[in-house]
């Protein structure tokens, strides 16, 4: 569950994420309208011409203007944000995602539930009921979100992106790093150690040991046995980080 401290991460980890805002998203939703219109006039258009075409079955016409405004209504949102893991164009361009509350990526039924609800976020009150809801939403969510239990990220932000990082083995873990075997880990779990190791110093100091003590016991069991210890979690996680790099390099240069 989501909290003060942020979103879960699939590996039980909390993470302060951030979270788009009624600007960005509204201009994500404009992007989107924008695709949707021309896509719909260009099927439009061209369909014309082709109903011209002798043999075409006089209810093709029909069953087209019936079923097309449907699709990009619908079918639109719903297939991107499935198969695109929770973003659509106009999310892409702005550097959003849709993700769960709980930070893992939707699934068909959350992009369903979510174009569903948009009647109402969008049309039925014409955009004042997903206005109002993020603003007062704690998560910035509209009614499609809170229904489908959704959330949306903000994947770039303002400041500048990290480049490359490379992480060294802190001195006081500098005995214990030889006995760490991180051939267990995941790129993804890798991802949520750098992801914190890179956020830590903005995180409140209590936070900062709670979010290291979560993430290092949801990796654990995939690193094997750690030896006895008594090191804070920050610094098993920043020496955990540093041996998988390692292993890579080393992985790399025997290729």
């Amino acid at each position: 569950m989501a909290g003060d401290q942020g979103l879960v991460t699939p590996e039980a980890v909390r993470l302060d994420l951030p979270e788009a805002t009624v600007g960005s998203r509204g201009a994500a939703v404009l992007v989107d309208w924008l695709l949707q219109l021309i896509i719909g006039l260009v099927v439009f258009f061209g369909s014309a011409f082709f109903f011209d075409v002798p043999g075409v079955p006089e209810w093709l016409p029909g069953s087209v203007a019936v079923i097309l405004p449907f699709l990009l209504l619908f079918g639109y949102p719903i297939t991107f944000e499935t198969v695109w893991r929770g973003r659509t164009p106009g999310k892409a361009l702005l550097g959003l995602r849709v993700v769960t509350i709980e930070g893992a990526p939707i699934r068909f039924r959350h992009a369903a539930i979510r174009s569903g609800l948009g009647l109402i976020d969008f049309f039925a009150t014409f955009g004042l009921a997903a206005v109002v809801s993020s603003l007062v939403s704690r998560h910035h969510q509209r009614l499609g979100d809170f229904v489908a239990g959704t959330v949306v990220l903000r994947e770039r932000t303002g400041a500048s992106q990290s480049a490359a990082r490379t992480f060294q083995v802190p001195a006081a873990a500098a005995a214990l790093a030889d006995g760490i075997d991180t051939s267990g880990l995941t790129h993804r779990d890798y991802s949520a150690v750098r992801a914190y190791l890179l956020r830590a110093e903005t995180l409140r100091p209590q936070q900062r040991d709670d979010v290291a003590r979560q993430l290092l016991t949801a990796i654990t069991p995939r690193l094997g046995t750690l030896p006895p210890n008594n090191l804070p979690p920050e610094l098993l996680l920043r020496a955990i980080a540093a041996r998988y790099q390692q292993r890579n390099r080393e992985q790399r240069d025997f290729a």
